[in-house]
């Protein structure tokens, strides 16, 4: 398993590609904007097929370049079935190529209450101009996210929008919380879709997750769930935030 990541944009969103090597099956979590470059660059660079692309909630800086990354990917794909074609190929066939196609093509993933801020972004105080994008894949409570071999179990984690999800990889010991959990802290609840009762419901139950987990959120320093277990007891205890 290889895990890459970057913080892109005026927000500094941190992206992630996280790849199986060894199938070279790969995700892209938060593609914000502008990460197009660097996201299409490392796959190229190590040969590496981009299954999914995996926005944890639908708010502009988590967003911003999902269409941009599916378009790319669709042209890799295009370019693959063209080197497969043959004279003999039809077009109209459900043959090799266009199974192809359909199998290199990422599709987008979210969790359904936040999938109509995918396909009509809110551009609230975005510099620059948020493309559509529409998702495929429901990121609903208990789902999997499956590639290569690495799985990824769905969480949701309502507060800092309804559909927000985290996702949690045991074998390796891996959480993705976008911006429900950070290293000391917790996303905005007074944004569309935010709700202070519910970010501490999904506090007070990402406080029972393993202390050996390590945290990686949508914005700033990695952490571990044991650093963060203290302040989210408090949370789980008091039915409030600390502060």
């Amino acid at each position: 398993m290889e895990l890459l990541a970057r913080a892109v944009g005026p927000i500094q969103t941190n992206v992630y590609v996280l790849a199986d090597s060894s199938t070279r099956e790969a995700i892209a979590l938060d593609t914000a904007k502008p990460c197009l470059s660097w996201i299409s660059g490392l796959l190229a660079e190590r040969g590496w097929r981009l299954k999914l692309i995996v926005s944890t909630h639908g708010h502009w800086d988590h967003i911003g370049d999902n269409a941009a990354v599916q378009a790319w990917t669709r042209e890799q794909a295009e370019h693959a079935v063209a080197h497969l074609a043959t004279p003999e190929y039809d077009p109209g066939s459900t043959g090799l190529p266009g199974a192809a196609l359909q199998d290199v093509e990422a599709q987008i993933a979210v969790h359904a209450l936040d999938r109509h801020r995918l396909v009509h972004p809110e551009p609230l105080s975005a510099p620059f101009e948020i493309a559509p994008s529409v998702p495929a894949v429901d990121l609903a409570e208990g789902g999997r996210i499956k590639f290569g071999g690495i799985e990824l179990e769905v969480l949701h984690t309502p507060g800092h929008t309804e559909g927000s999800v985290t996702l949690v990889e045991r074998t390796a010991g891996l959480v993705f919380t976008g911006d429900t959990l950070f290293a000391g802290g917790w996303g905005r609840t007074d944004l569309p879709g935010g709700s202070e009762e519910q970010i501490v419901a999904s506090l007070s139950r990402l406080a029972g997750l393993p202390g050996g987990l390590r945290v990686f959120p949508g914005h700033g320093a990695a952490t571990t769930m044991a650093n963060e277990r203290p302040w989210l007891e408090q949370v789980k205890a008091t039915g409030r935030l600390p502060f």
